[in-house]
């Protein structure tokens, strides 16, 4: 099934942060991985959810994600990511709509 990764993003040092948004793509397409959204405009339709910048990575499963997510490749991207922003991420299972 489907997996998505959910990440809301406040970056806090908008100068280093510009390595982690080169290195990352590279490592999620290994993987398998696909951007649906990375840091558009994002509108609160309901609630009080008000994210910075949102990030929607698809992959064909939760263990492709766990994959991405554990890998030695993308390990001390995320360690670099989780010193110049403050993160919240999820990974959800789903089948992607098609219309």
């Amino acid at each position: 099934m489907t997996a998505f990764v959910v990440v809301e993003i406040q970056i806090i040092d908008p100068e280093n942060y510009e390595m982690v948004k080169k290195l990352t793509p590279p490592i999620v397409a290994q993987y398998g991985g696909k951007y649906l959204a990375r840091g558009g405009e994002t509108l609160t339709l309901e609630g009080q959810w008000n994210p910075k910048r949102l990030v929607i990575i698809e992959f064909d499963s939760m263990d492709q994600a766990k994959a991405w997510w554990n890998s030695n490749e993308y390990t001390p991207v995320k360690q670099m990511r989780q010193q110049f922003a403050i993160t919240n991420m999820v990974l959800t299972e789903g089948n992607p709509i098609i219309y």
